[in-house]
């Protein structure tokens, strides 16, 4: 009973204050900058208010973001258009407490973008939007933070999507699972980005992330680290401003924020610590068995993790036990810890973090997948609407080739115009009743180190859906052969046989189609 009263005055009040819960409660109380108010008008916008945030305006098309300042000309507004019909979105990547990511790609250029998606309704998750908005917005392509291309309303559904860069290496969570633990010398280099991440979020843009973790830390196959996640963030005036908020992952939450005092960018140094520390070793350095009460009173009274000196260089334990200083004064700065010397010690080394990375992700599976995801995309372009089909032209370079009917078509215009008519004597002059694509055999390989091979076999129906036999990636909206129930070999009025060679596009997850073969087959 004694170790129980001792809880209550140390944690009084974060937990302690809810008699209906047997004296614990897991209420947190909300950010601080809330959002006041939203409505959503008669033609699907989703117009959100905010005190300090501005005014957002949401819709299928994008969003409009305005800012004003204390006249008119402080006023600061950005536009994103990132429609939904622009959007091919497949199945989801994972889910988080309040949200949903699934891949997609953006049709206009081909890019592959995971979508987070978020309710509308709940007054928190509005929040957490705008929170997320606020930050990628203003640093939509800053090393070391996921790259932010727009965000759109579904009125449907009452989703927020927010789309952003595809980190196909998972996170640094996924790679401790798998690895159990991350060298030295990887985790220097990672470090490099993610600092730079952190240092912007805390200079520039006066932010503090409030849940650095391991989740939060994603990888692509390039081996970049960047950091994700920004719905808990909170603004600072300025850099000696403080929060007073308890938000975010307990786990790796600093002393000042568990005795719910004012903390700043110190917090966030914290957590990374307990982060790499975890990273290092492949588990993290408190007891967590005992419940999350137990671990705060292990935060606050114990002393801070370090690293085993004979395990691990001096450099790298000098930079965990200054990033888990109790007092929150005595922790570098991101500046600091970007010329520290477990930074330093690794500079010259040659570290292959692709190399790495794919160690640990199965290049094969994960290229197979943008493959099976490209190709569905490339038939759902053919066989859609007239109002995407001219995306299908960015979809070649002037060095791309189409083989068809003997004859080879090089570059953007012929191949677009080529592929227009095969297209148009396919569509027929009954829409209804055009000769579509049914997908019956799909092969993908890997093309050099970046690029993807595709082999597709298939029937030619008439009907009005592009369709995949099996269980083949399928895109949001498209029937299954069993809903429809169309027996194929009576409704079909020709076969093809493609090839195509894609590459790696200028834009990351970018691809477009270097070489391409068709064959048609008649009846």
């Amino acid at each position: 009973m004694a170790g129980l009263e001792e809880l209550k005055k140390k944690l009084q009040p974060l937990l302690f204050d809810d008699p209906d819960r047997g004296g614990v409660s897991t209420r947190v109380p909300l950010p601080e900058d809330t959002c006041d108010s939203y409505v959503v008008s008669d033609g699907g916008t989703v117009n959100l208010l905010s005190r300090s945030l501005g005014e957002y305006n949401i819709n299928e098309h994008g969003f409009h973001k305005r800012s004003a300042g204390p006249d008119e000309s402080d006023s600061d507004e950005k536009a994103y258009r990132c429609a939904s019909h622009e959007m091919h979105i497949f199945g989801p990547i994972g889910n988080g407490a309040s949200s949903v990511v699934e891949r997609a790609i953006f049709i206009p250029v081909h890019r592959i973008l995971a979508l987070k998606k978020i309710n509308i309704f709940e007054k928190e998750k509005r929040q957490q939007i705008l929170n997320e908005m606020r930050t990628l917005c203003e640093a939509c392509c800053y090393p070391g933070l996921v790259e932010f291309q727009g965000a759109f309303y579904m009125p449907d559904s009452g989703q927020i999507s927010i789309a952003l860069e595809y980190m196909d290496g998972g996170s640094l969570a996924d790679v401790i699972r798998v690895k159990k633990s991350i060298p030295e010398p990887v985790l220097s280099h990672m470090l490099q980005k993610v600092l730079l991440g952190l240092r912007y979020l805390h200079e520039v843009r006066h932010l503090v992330h409030r849940d650095i973790k391991p989740a939060n830390l994603l990888v692509n196959l390039k081996g970049e680290a960047k950091i994700t996640d920004f719905g808990v963030s909170a603004g600072l005036d300025n850099t000696m401003a403080m929060c007073a908020t308890f938000v975010g992952t307990v786990t790796y939450m600093s002393p000042e924020r568990i005795r719910n005092e004012n903390y700043s960018y110190a917090a966030d140094i914290w957590s990374l610590g307990l982060t790499i520390l975890e990273c290092a070793t492949g588990k993290f350095p408190y007891d967590v068995n005992e419940g999350p009460a137990n671990l705060m009173l292990q935060i606050l009274d114990d002393p801070s993790p370090t690293p085993p000196q004979d395990a691990y260089s001096s450099e790298f334990c000098s930079f965990v036990n200054d990033c888990l200083q109790k007092d929150s004064d005595a922790r570098p700065t991101c500046e600091q810890l970007l010329s520290h010397p477990f930074i330093k010690r690794y500079l010259k080394t040659d570290v292959d973090l692709a190399a790495y990375v794919k160690s640990v992700v199965d290049p094969t599976e994960r290229l197979k997948q943008i493959a099976e995801m490209l190709a569905i995309h490339y038939y759902l372009l053919f066989n859609g609407s007239d109002g995407i089909w001219h995306h299908m032209k960015t979809f070649y370079m002037e060095q791309s080739t189409f083989s068809f009917s003997g004859k080879v078509y090089v570059g953007q215009n012929d191949i677009f115009d080529s592929l227009s008519n095969i297209r148009k004597k396919l569509k027929g002059d009954r829409p209804r009743e055009k000769i579509v694509h049914v997908v019956e055999k799909l092969h993908c390989r890997a093309n050099g180190d970046s690029g993807v091979a595709i082999r597709v076999s298939g029937s030619f129906i008439v009907g009005n859906q592009f369709l995949v036999c099996g269980d083949g990636v399928k895109a949001e909206g498209m029937p299954s052969l069993d809903e429809l129930s169309i027996d194929i070999p009576s409704k079909r009025v020709g076969q093809f046989r493609e090839q195509f060679i894609m590459q790696p596009g200028n834009l990351m997850s970018c691809y477009y189609i270097a070489k391409q073969d068709l064959y048609i087959i008649q009846p």
